[in-house]
């Protein structure tokens, strides 16, 4: 963890409400992507890292710097919001019309394409385990190299490794059962 972060952990477990939106600023737009891919939904990706840094001030005082991240907490926090958004509902409501622009038939046609991009995207890594799916966003999304997603979930590179490798066999499997891709 770096230094900088240990400081602002420090002043914002005690109150520091400039500390609290360094950490929110530094970390919110890896948060709401690990959402997004999760639901696909802008708006509820949205919401729920919102909320992810909610319980984040809230249970702040409980977070002892021990060497990993405070990105690999937050992780967890979406990862259990997202869990228990799932339980609430069988499917999450997916309103395609809200993220498609009408700027004309050509950013019309790229809107829709995106969309079931996304879609398929989704779907495809509900294939997935959970650790899987962990690693596919942080290398994939997120860019980090495989010492980065090591420290955020705790594991050595061997197993990120190998978790990476079943991963896109599984994601492959999961692309061609919905339809996304044919090999």
């Amino acid at each position: 963890m770096p230094e900088d972060e240990a400081r602002l952990i420090q002043l914002a477990q005690q109150g520091d409400a400039r500390a609290c939106a360094a950490l929110y600023d530094r970390h919110y737009d890896a948060v709401y992507r690990y959402c997004f891919y999760r639901v696909s939904d802008v708006d509820l990706a949205q919401d729920l890292a919102s909320e992810v840094f909610v319980r984040m001030v809230e249970k702040l005082d409980t977070f002892r710097v021990r060497g990993r991240p405070l990105l690999a907490w937050l992780y967890t926090i979406a990862r259990n919001l997202v869990a228990d958004l799932h339980r609430q509902a069988d499917h999450l409501p997916l309103d395609e019309a809200s993220e498609i622009s009408t700027d004309g038939k050509a950013d019309l046609a790229r809107g829709v394409d995106r969309r079931i991009q996304a879609d398929c995207l989704a779907a495809a890594l509900q294939h997935l385990t959970e650790e899987q799916r962990q690693v596919v966003l942080l290398k994939f999304m997120e860019d980090l190299n495989n010492a980065q997603v090591a420290r955020l979930l705790g594991k050595s590179e061997g197993a990120v490794k190998s978790l990476q490798h079943r991963a896109l066999g599984a994601l492959r499997r999961g692309l061609e059962k919905e339809r996304c891709y044919e090999a």
